[in-house]
């Protein structure tokens, strides 16, 4: 049977998106198949932060590449990337002595950062409080963007270049025939391809349940909120404090990480609902504030529940208020995310009769690691 596709993606999140992107760039003919009307899950709920300074030597790397892919996009059309920096706050001189760590690390890898001073933190950043704050590590190449635009905008520029994408077309079926796969959806619509790539975790667990269950991923639900939009003040770029460089990955390769780590109490609330607590203001003037993590295996998914734990809330804005004066803490909007990670690896990846792959589980690395990861695995899948 002759192959309408080189590959058909399944899932239009941000993984799915940039293989889509990059598959087609490489000179493949692509469809885009996502089951609802656009994304929903993990890439439309999240911070919108880009940030490879919290991630690992061999994600940063990925990380790093997503930065230019992303800058590159906006020259083409405004996908609403904006280049004001991160920044990680230290509450203390443990955490300070992290930033200085992470500072040499980042110096050998030849990636841009500078510490920052009480002083220079205090002029920065409008209402962070002098008590809180010993220093910071500043990130000037990484950017944020508005998660819900920017996948729209990309989608558009995907159709610019050639790919087919088929909102609300849920696959119901991938059979492997002699030389392609066919992939049948629940609207009746089917396609013929060489290759299919399922990155969704819900495409993942409907198409294939055995191998689902048997998986080891797992899922992690995050509360996050906004405040009503804040008059007259600006907060630049990302703003990350000291429960985050006490959680990020790329702190555990400090020296002084394991024995900072073993001093703390682990009955605390953020122990208990995995909380740190980052900045990030919207387009609107509006603070997104959050967050935490509680986790399940993916099996088991429905035991998060579906509902906000308010405890969690307000301690979370509890802790927020120690780190800056907001004009207000007036919130808006509450919602939480979900996404899934593997127990044991980076992320999920498996080959199903050669020519259908699936990967998910890229958990919080979706946003900053994607569109580097994508290159290379579209790479490697058809040899390029």
């Amino acid at each position: 049977m002759k192959s309408k596709y080189d590959l058909i993606v399944v899932g239009a999140g941000v993984l799915g998106t940039f293989h889509a992107f990059h598959a087609q760039k490489a000179g493949l003919k692509v469809a885009l198949l996502e089951k609802n009307a656009a994304p929903v899950d993990a890439t439309v709920r999240n911070f919108g932060q880009v940030v490879p300074s919290g991630m690992d030597s061999k994600w940063q790397a990925y990380g790093r590449e997503s930065l230019l892919i992303y800058k590159d996009l906006q020259e083409r059309q405004d996908i609403s990337v904006r280049n004001h920096g991160t920044v990680y706050l230290a509450s203390d001189y443990e955490e300070l002595t992290l930033l200085e760590e992470l500072a040499r690390i980042n110096l050998e890898n030849g990636y841009s950062s500078h510490m920052m001073t009480k002083t220079e933190c205090l002029e920065k950043y409008p209402g962070l409080r002098a008590d809180y704050c010993k220093g910071g590590l500043f990130f000037p190449e990484e950017v944020t963007v508005e998660p819900r635009r920017m996948i729209h905008e990309v989608h558009t520029i995907l159709a610019q270049m050639g790919v087919d994408l088929f909102f609300n077309t849920q696959v119901v079926e991938t059979e492997a025939l002699s030389g392609c796969v066919k992939v049948s959806a629940l609207n009746g619509k089917a396609f013929r391809t060489q290759k299919v790539l399922i990155c969704n975790g819900h495409d993942f667990k409907s198409l294939f349940p055995q191998r689902f269950a048997e998986s080891d991923l797992e899922v992690t639900k995050l509360q996050m909120m906004q405040t009503e939009p804040q008059d007259n003040y600006r907060l630049p770029g990302s703003v990350l404090t000291g429960l985050t460089i006490r959680r990020y990955e790329s702190f555990r390769e400090c020296p002084s990480y394991d024995a900072i780590k073993a001093k703390e109490d682990p009955n605390s609330p953020q122990k208990k609902w995995g909380v740190h607590i980052l900045f990030k203001q919207a387009a609107d003037g509006s603070v997104i504030l959050g967050d935490s993590h509680q986790y399940s295996d993916a099996a088991q998914a429905d035991s998060l529940g579906f509902d906000l734990d308010m405890d969690i809330d307000e301690f979370m804005i509890t802790e927020a208020k120690k780190i800056i004066d907001l004009p207000n803490y007036r919130i808006k909007q509450r919602w939480f995310g979900l996404y899934s990670q593997c127990k044991n690896a980076d992320l999920y990846q498996e080959t199903i009769d050669d020519n259908i792959h699936i990967i998910t589980g890229i958990g919080g690395k979706g946003m900053t690691g994607s569109a580097g990861f994508s290159r290379m695995n579209i790479n490697q899948l058809f040899n390029i």
